[in-house]
């Protein structure tokens, strides 16, 4: 079967639509279905790098057995012209903020009402997949959960990551806080993506005080394993560390990561450290030179985001949910 991806990355969409669009890929390729991603050319959009993969990319839209959306500005419109043209539509979203013309909807993140915001969103055929039970997980996160022993509470091993494109520079920020902090790391990864525009400038910083420096990567899942605390932003990426239990802070850097980040905190499976307007290097160099005084409560965040991210039905079961409705 065909299945067509519509999504786009860019350094102010960031990558994280791509990055989950890629995990949702790579389940139906290995169930034999062709994907091909619809994606436009904008800068930081990370089509070579999906092409790299082994993922076709074309610019305008072709008939499909099914199409997944995963994109803030399409709604009901769009998806009822493309109707006549495929015979299912898989959206996937975390705002809940427009109607959509869809047969099943796929939304992994947890706020207050998230077993009920989409009743007058979608069609009543349509199939909700709601809530962290469905975490879209690569295959690498599934494996280190399987792996996954008791996090040390002493944090050696610190781990930095603001999301691929990191439009707001929080890495910068965070690396003057580790220049400025006196409180010592035995090892520190910093994670950035290829749309990241401040890449290089990074990397000089990270060879210079003897950081670990990665771009792009397929080994997420191993370092944040790994690691004993993680700086980052909210978003998927705050999933992937809970699933994992490792304990974290995340700096809310777009509007559609506050009610998530504060849900998450509240209940204690994350640090939020707030809208990244307000959050400065000082702000970080206070939460370095903190960690080592919550060694007890940072037990308690990993095992909070192990509880929070289970699934009663295994890891990804939104993959066997699509493939019964290609087969309807």
């Amino acid at each position: 079967m065909k299945v067509l991806i519509r999504t786009d990355a860019s350094v102010e969409i960031g990558s994280g639509h791509v990055m989950r669009c890629l995990t949702v890929a790579e389940a139906l390729r290995e169930r034999g279905c062709r994907v091909v991603f619809m994606m436009k050319a904008l800068p930081g959009d990370l089509i070579e790098y999906v092409r790299s993969i082994g993922f076709e990319v074309i610019s305008d839209f072709q008939p499909a057995d099914l199409c997944i959306i995963d994109h803030y500005t399409i709604d009901e419109r769009w998806e009822r012209s493309i109707r006549p043209f495929v015979d299912k539509i898989v959206v996937i979203d975390d705002l809940a903020n427009r109607r959509h013309d869809c047969d099943m909807l796929l939304d992994q993140n947890i706020v207050p009402d998230f077993k009920i915001r989409y009743n007058a969103l979608v069609p009543g055929h349509c199939v909700k997949l709601l809530g962290p039970a469905n975490l879209i997980m690569r295959n690498e996160f599934v494996s280190a959960r399987q792996q996954m022993s008791k996090r040390r509470a002493h944090v050696q091993r610190l781990l930095l990551f603001m999301g691929g494109t990191d439009p707001t520079n929080e890495t910068m920020k965070v690396l003057s806080a580790l220049q400025k902090t006196t409180t010592k790391f035995a090892y520190v990864d910093v994670i950035v993506g290829s749309g990241n525009p401040k890449r290089v400038e990074i990397e000089k910083i990270c060879n210079k005080e003897k950081f670990h420096f990665h771009c792009q990567i397929d080994y997420m899942a191993s370092l944040m394993a790994q690691a004993d605390f993680a700086i980052g932003a909210g978003g998927s990426a705050t999933w992937e560390r809970c699933y994992v239990g490792l304990p974290s802070s995340s700096t809310i850097v777009a509007a559609n990561q506050v009610v998530s980040t504060e849900t998450a905190a509240s209940l204690g499976a994350v640090w939020n450290m707030g809208w990244h307007e307000k959050v400065t290097v000082e702000t970080y160099l206070q939460l370095l030179s903190d960690l080592p005084n919550h060694q007890k409560e940072l037990r308690e965040m990993s095992e909070n985001g192990i509880k929070l991210t289970e699934s009663p039905d295994g890891p990804n079961p939104w993959i066997e949910k699509i493939m019964e409705l290609m087969e309807k």
